[in-house]
């Protein structure tokens, strides 16, 4: 089995496809309204096509099953987070982080709707 797509309520649908695709690079693959209230825009990166993230707007906020963060893989994490700086976007960690023994370099930072999303180097 393999990820399908990632799910994630937003307050301005607009707002949040800009950021996902000029910010972090992904490209719309279909956006739709469910119905009267609810609208879906399914996101993915051309180099990984099979795992998409889902934008919600409109649905129900639902306190079960929250998902903490969602992570993206990245080559020189240092030039990353200068970019996303320089974009306006709110960094939680200004510097990388080090972890499992020295191998793994992570930093955090917010999406538009303030879901924390993550940088990672391996």
């Amino acid at each position: 089995m393999k990820m399908e797509h990632v799910g994630i309520m937003v307050k301005n649908m607009d707002e949040s496809l800009a950021f996902y695709q000029n910010i972090l690079g992904l490209e719309l693959r279909d956006r739709e309204w469910l119905n009267d209230k609810v609208e879906l825009a399914f996101l993915f990166f051309p180099e990984q096509p099979s795992a998409e993230v889902e934008l919600v707007y409109g649905g129900p906020v639902e306190n079960e099953g929250i998902v903490n963060h969602l992570a993206f893989r990245v080559e020189n994490i240092e030039s990353e987070l200068l970019r996303l700086k320089e974009a306006g976007v709110k960094l939680v960690d200004e510097e990388p982080r080090t972890i499992l023994n020295g191998t793994v370099k992570i930093a955090f930072f917010q999406g538009p709707n303030g879901e924390k999303l993550e940088l990672v180097e391996r």
